[in-house]
């Protein structure tokens, strides 16, 4: 079976690399040093701009807080700028919170489809088309986002883009897909990046997964853990964590490579189990490209 999904997770490396560029050519549209911003999206929009807050405020580039963008909250907080995630631009949720910051907090809107609600609502547009998806599943437009941020925070990507290119060739060992429940684990700023691994085996194999903290994890959590199991840290992983885990029976994964990278490693992982499930991953069951609501704005 070939799936969209594949080719999009395959196209990452060049579209960070664009993402680079556009962020060197449009610094000026991206959150300045100091600036109190508020990060929006919904599903993996979200666990990115989580990811993204958590890294901005621990590089001292400013106060930063993500929110679904079902939450209203972001619009009476003063902020100095809104952040918009959002591949489609039709999300309904987003094309509303956007419609309640204009006049009042300037926003800007990383899209997919420039031309759309979110697009057209926005103060300020990033153009994300290159990197924009066929399969409902997101991999590729989310990872773009996120790489653009970070090269505005100053962060090099190109060590990122070539773990990624390693990502993709490497095979994944058998024993990860043979496991039969996955818990993903981060700190700091890669526990979005956990929550959103989840999501993506969740969506494309419909397989049992978790996500948190990494010493969260051990307050509870692990005892579901045992030798069907497996468990991946994005990032370093804390001092005696992985001893614990496999005191579990589970095996236990902690990537070298740069977070975002070990995150295409974690979207094959998802493609793989849906081909041993004999699932569609660019269809996942109950979901659309994006979430419309009747009668909204």
């Amino acid at each position: 079976m070939t799936a969209h999904v594949t080719a999009e997770i395959a196209g990452q490396p060049d579209c960070w690399r664009r993402a680079a560029d556009i962020a060197a050519a449009q610094a000026a549209l991206l959150p300045g040093p100091g600036e109190r911003v508020a990060v929006v999206g919904c599903g993996t929009s979200y666990f990115m701009a989580r990811a993204y807050a958590a890294l901005r405020e621990s590089l001292g580039a400013g106060e930063t807080d993500a929110f679904p963008a079902s939450d209203p909250t972001p619009i009476g907080r003063g902020y100095d700028r809104i952040v918009a995630l959002t591949r489609s631009g039709t999300t309904t949720e987003v094309a509303e919170l956007l419609a309640r910051a204009e006049g009042r907090i300037p926003t800007l809107a990383l899209t997919g489809v420039p031309d759309s609600p979110a697009g057209r609502r926005a103060d300020e547009v990033l153009d994300l088309s290159f990197a924009d998806e066929r399969s409902v599943v997101q991999t590729r437009f989310a990872t773009t986002a996120l790489q653009l941020l970070r090269a505005g925070l100053g962060v090099d990507l190109t060590p990122s883009i070539v773990d990624a290119e390693l990502a993709l060739y490497e095979p994944l060992p058998r024993a990860w897909e043979q496991r039969g429940q996955f818990t993903f684990l981060g700190t700091g700023w890669t526990v979005g990046l956990a929550d959103e691994a989840a999501l993506k085996l969740r969506e494309a194999a419909r397989a049992w997964t978790e996500s948190y903290a990494a010493m969260e994890y051990r307050h509870g959590p692990i005892s579901i853990s045992d030798r069907h199991s497996l468990v991946w840290c994005f990032g370093p992983a804390p001092a005696g964590l992985a001893d614990e885990v496999e005191s579990t029976g589970a095996l236990f994964a902690a990537d070298a490579l740069d977070p975002v990278a070990a995150l295409v490693r974690a979207q094959r992982l998802a493609v793989a189990l849906a081909g041993r499930r004999g699932l569609n991953p660019d269809r996942p069951r109950n979901l659309a490209r994006s979430v419309i609501l009747t009668g909204a704005v």
